[in-house]
């Protein structure tokens, strides 16, 4: 299944090192929120942790080495 934009937003945010309560502040959710968000983008993009999710969102290009 595709991700959800909010998905992606979290993706990002993940790839650029933020913590599930740096995610929920950033986006105004709750860190548990940010986790569950995580964790569905792992489930439909087959990835086992968080450093795979990293690598895959500069591999599909969701975000680019310096940026902020």
């Amino acid at each position: 299944a595709p991700l959800t934009d909010r998905e992606r937003e979290v993706m990002a945010l993940v790839a650029r090192g933020l913590t599930n309560a740096e995610i929920g502040g950033a986006l105004i959710m709750s860190p548990l929120t940010a986790k569950t968000h995580v964790s569905r983008a792992m489930t439909k993009l087959g990835v086992r942790d968080r450093a795979q999710l990293v690598v895959l969102a500069y591999e599909t290009g969701l975000v680019r080495a310096g940026e902020r």
